[in-house]
């Protein structure tokens, strides 16, 4: 009999996204061999909502017009189930047929005018509205079906969330007046009055009772079945916590690749990211075996081999479960079966250590990704935290992801540092978690425009962690500043690395602050000169106001440090190694010692580690290639020799190296407290599994 806790053995996904015409000629036997050539454990087949593909009986569920007297969906449920896997059932929406838009109007999406909005992408078929009947009545008719007739462990919902704007449907403007008091906002992000925040707060409280409702559902029909919402441009973040705790079983988050200049590690970001907030939650990251591209969508493509594997292989290292999506079951292009056999084939092999052992990281990077951002709106990015993200994966300094709602001495605890890029928006009682932990010895690395506003966005006179910062505001950010430089007036461990420069690039948004009695200031801004005409390039004044003040807290406290001005966008923006280097510099100064886990040698590589009382797990993700930075990767080149060193607990005598992926043993030279592995020739991945025997 099956339980509920099954999602915890639900660890490859297949997942197919049938096409309209798919009935007419699909290869069961085909996609039979994927699932187990991938030794995928799982599988989410396309079943319903906008297309049903499978004989439904509920008046306006569209059938496909390929359907005939088949059973696609039945049919793929029943080899799956042959091969002893998992079962989810997909189903869409967003979008209906016109005939089903005659006869229920009422279940349209609208504009501020009131008028239906029709789909963006194919005419005749209109968006939904979350808040009508269709999603809480009709939608729920569709889940109970697929789970009555059929052996499934769950409905996953895919664009569930309706139309990504505001929609103007009679329901939604009633419920949201009736709650709130308020009329609908024309547009999202409008920051000119209380109607905005309201709204978020609403549909925050709408959307997690939708998914309460046909989570309730599918558990009436058969108990240990579970309603799996697609979290895509939504997350988890998203919805009521409480909710979550209570209703989620795992996260499916829908990034499929990346797209325009992004970095392959983005994949290891979304499992930080939902560890983050719910670090007791699996989760899983969708790649699709196709290109993903901003302004194009090629669905129906294959996107380079080693792009797809290096994607798939960045997410499980940070703990993202791999999920791969097949858009139409029609195969013209077979080029990615072996790329997601060998992948998928890696983390099977991999699995057995890998889940045994807890993610480990001495360093926090707080996610300041809120729901409802009221000063910079939903659509928001935050190029200051890619920037130190670079600069720390660059750096090989392993760390996690911690989301501000989360932020308590408890999430703080197993971490020596903590690093604001730009936590810009901290509530008065976030600061007196932050302030209670430096002053209990936890370093702190912030910048830019950390603690100056409130929780809710309104400006405060000066920094909330001014007294831990140790600096006063004397002038808030200006900017875009052209031609800023930073002078090296200081000798300190920020400062190393720079052979002898006396001035380095600096910020295009400063601010002005006075540093506080007991700091120190080894970086001070250039006074503006002008970039025109080049005769005039050359400073006037000296050095002044500080941009970087050092604190050491008293009385054991931790180690601080604080840049006023963009670092993390700069350094994501231009990627000038100066700016790496000070994140870098600064966050080992804080650490107050060597960290636990060190990897030296050249290349990029995105670590992660994992290790309890008796043994320690240290990925090495190989990123060095020249399209690190603006994809598709054509090639993996294998890494130079590296050398992992890791510190051993006390009461450790000894200690083995195992090389999973090579399946070969390592030769260790243990010293000082520290075993050293040598590594060669790593390909796309490799994880050093250390065990020892206490004395």
């Amino acid at each position: 009999m099956r339980t509920s806790d099954w999602p915890r053995t639900a660890t490859r996904w297949t997942q197919l996204t049938l096409a309209e015409d798919d009935p007419a000629h699909l290869d069961v036997d085909f996609w039979t061999s994927v699932m187990r050539d991938s030794r995928s454990n799982a599988v989410c087949i396309s079943a319903g909502g906008y297309i049903a593909y499978y004989p439904t009986r509920i008046p306006f569920h569209h059938r496909s017009t390929f359907l005939g007297d088949t059973d696609p969906f039945g049919a793929l449920v029943e080899r799956a189930r042959g091969l002893g896997m998992h079962v989810m059932a997909r189903v869409d929406p967003h979008a209906v047929h016109a005939d089903a838009a005659r006869a229920h109007p009422e279940w349209l999406a609208r504009d501020a005018q009131g008028t239906p909005i029709e789909h963006w992408s194919y005419p005749d078929i209109w968006l939904t509205c979350a808040f009508t009947g269709y999603h809480r009545e009709f939608i729920t008719e569709v889940a109970r079906e697929i789970v009555r007739e059929y052996d499934v462990d769950a409905i996953f919902a895919n664009r569930w969330e309706g139309y990504a704007g505001i929609s103007h449907s009679e329901a939604a403007q009633r419920s949201f007046r009736d709650e709130t008091g308020f009329e609908l906002p024309e547009r999202a992000g409008d920051g000119t009055g209380p109607a905005w925040p309201a709204y978020v707060a609403w549909r925050r409280r709408r959307l997690s009772e939708l998914v309460a409702i046909w989570d309730a559902a599918v558990k009436d029909v058969r108990p240990h079945a579970r309603f799996i919402p697609n979290l895509g441009a939504f997350a988890a973040r998203d919805l009521e916590p409480e909710l979550v705790r209570r209703v989620y079983p795992m996260f499916v988050v829908d990034k499929q690749g990346r797209s325009g200049i992004e970095a392959p590690w983005a994949a290891g970001r979304v499992a930080k990211r939902s560890r983050g907030l719910f670090p007791d939650r699996p989760v899983g990251l969708i790649t699709s075996v196709g290109p993903e591209h901003h302004q194009h969508r090629w669905k129906d493509a294959v996107a380079p081999p080693e792009e797809v594997k290096t994607w798939i292989v960045d997410g499980f290292a940070q703990g993202a479960f791999p999920w791969f999506t097949k858009f139409n079951a029609t195969i013209s292009d077979p080029r990615w079966v072996p790329a997601i056999v060998e992948a998928f084939g890696l983390h099977a092999r991999l699995e057995p250590v890998l889940a045994e052992l807890p993610v480990s990281a001495e360093v926090a990077l707080l996610d300041p990704d809120r729901v409802g951002r009221v000063r910079t709106g939903a659509a928001h990015t935050f190029p200051d935290e890619d920037g130190f993200y670079q600069a720390l994966v660059e750096a090989r300094i392993p760390f996690d992801l911690l989301a501000d709602q989360a932020l308590s001495a408890e999430r703080l605890r197993p971490y020596k540092v903590l690093v604001l890029a730009d936590a810009e928006q901290l509530s008065d009682a976030q600061c007196q978690v932050i302030r209670e932990y430096v002053a209990a010895g936890g370093g702190l690395v912030a910048a830019h425009q950390s603690s100056l506003y409130d929780e809710r966005g309104e400006p405060r006179e000066g920094f909330g962690l001014a007294d831990v910062l140790g600096v006063d505001l004397v002038e808030s950010v200006r900017g875009p500043v052209k031609n800023n430089y930073i002078a090296l007036t200081g000798d300190h461990p920020v400062n190393a690395g720079f052979d002898g420069a006396r001035r380095i690039i600096g910020g295009t948004r400063l601010l002005r602050v006075a540093a506080r009695a007991g700091t120190r200031v080894p970086l001070r801004f250039v006074p503006d000169f002008p970039d025109l005409p080049m005769e005039e390039l050359y400073a006037r004044e000296r050095p002044d106001a500080p941009a970087a003040v050092i604190r050491q807290a008293a009385d054991g406290g931790g180690r601080v440090v604080y840049f006023p001005f963009d670092l993390g966008a700069v350094y994501w923006e231009a990627l000038q190694a100066d700016h790496g280097r000070l994140i870098a510099n600064a966050v080992r100064w804080a650490l107050g010692g060597e960290p636990e886990v060190t990897v030296r040698g050249p290349g990029l590589a995105d670590l992660a580690v994992r290790r309890d009382a008796d043994a320690v797990a240290v990925a090495l993700v190989n990123l060095t290639n020249p399209m690190a930075m603006r994809g598709a990767i054509r090639e993996t080149i294998p890494l130079p020799a590296q050398t992992v060193t890791v510190a051993l607990p006390p009461g450790v005598r000894g200690a083995k190296a195992r090389l999973l992926v090579a399946e070969a043993d390592a030769a260790t030279e243990v010293r000082d407290g520290r075993v050293e592995v040598e590594l060669t020739g790593v390909g796309l991945i490799e994880v050093v599994h250390l065990t020892w025997d206490r004395a």
